[in-house]
């Protein structure tokens, strides 16, 4: 199995030294992209996931002359790339549309600049925080099944866009389990005939709604294309979604690593598992998994 790394890495982002906001933003406008990666990949990572998000503080990190440094650098170490689309203030299922066509056009940018890098796939939240709070809120379940069925078909007319807009292949964007109904999520994979990346952090804390982690991985199994793999406390087990308390590391919440991974070994699963950890949690999960 391959174990990837995920590089909004905040330490290495702005290092604690950093006092003052003048120095963290020198310390931001010469951050250069192809030294995060390889330090990375020193701890032996592959792949990693280049973080979207990043675009919004420092734009040179996908800019012509970084993505040219990263395509030399995976041809030096042989490492691969996956990338994970932004999420901070896009919203691809609003039913505003002005929000939504920018949010579409923010995804796209990045999807062509990083397209010389073959990245496995290109990981999606096809809802944005808008609809997850509609999702939690108190209100009539009329009401809520009307509101989600809007944001489905926004998030739809999302994806149908951003792949013609790209010309990438449907199966190369993968739909991350994030929080909205798994059942409508796996709806629109299916309809779009998308890839999914199956978050364990997000099942396991009941994001997804009540539904038994194992259960959830079966539903998904066919079309999990990439696993970010965390650890956190179960819905089943606390009665609570766990709200802050996913992206833990290996052993700090309630996964049954070894069945979950004897599992995807019966399935002969291929695709990456990616810690979207620090380093030092990372390589202690990997400890733990040896």
């Amino acid at each position: 199995m391959r174990f990837g790394i995920m590089t909004m890495q905040l330490s290495a982002l702005i290092p604690s030294g950093i006092t003052s906001p003048q120095n963290a933003m020198a310390q931001i406008s010469q951050f250069d992209f192809s030294l995060l990666v390889r330090q990375l990949a020193s701890h032996g990572f592959n792949p990693i996931e280049l973080s979207g998000d990043l675009a919004m503080f420092m734009p040179q990190t996908f800019a012509p002359a970084s993505i040219e440094k990263l395509v030399a650098l995976k041809r030096e170490l042989d490492i691969t790339y996956t990338v994970h689309l932004p999420l901070w203030s896009v919203e691809p299922s609003t039913p505003l549309a002005p929000v939504r066509q920018g949010s579409i056009l923010a995804l796209v940018e990045i999807i062509r600049a990083t397209q010389p890098l073959d990245p496995e796939d290109y990981v999606l939240h096809a809802y944005g925080p808008l609809a997850s709070e509609f999702y939690r809120m108190n209100i009539p379940e009329s009401a809520r099944a009307l509101l989600l069925q809007l944001f489905q078909a926004n998030a739809r007319d999302s994806i149908k866009t951003i792949l013609a807009e790209t010309g990438i292949p449907s199966r190369k964007l993968a739909i991350e389990t994030i929080e909205f109904p798994i059942e409508m999520m796996l709806a629109l994979v299916n309809e779009l005939d998308t890839s999914i990346c199956f978050d364990t952090g997000h099942v396991l804390a009941g994001f997804t709604g009540p539904i038994d982690f194992f259960d959830a991985l079966e539903k998904c199994l066919p079309r999990i294309s990439q696993i970010h793999f965390h650890d956190a406390p179960s819905l089943a087990r606390t009665g609570q979604i766990g709200y802050g308390k996913d992206h833990q590391p290996l052993g700090n919440g309630d996964l049954d690593v070894t069945r979950f991974l004897n599992r995807l070994k019966q399935a002969n699963y291929a695709g990456p598992l990616v810690f979207e950890l620090t380093i030092a949690e990372a390589l202690a999960s990997m400890q733990k998994l040896e």
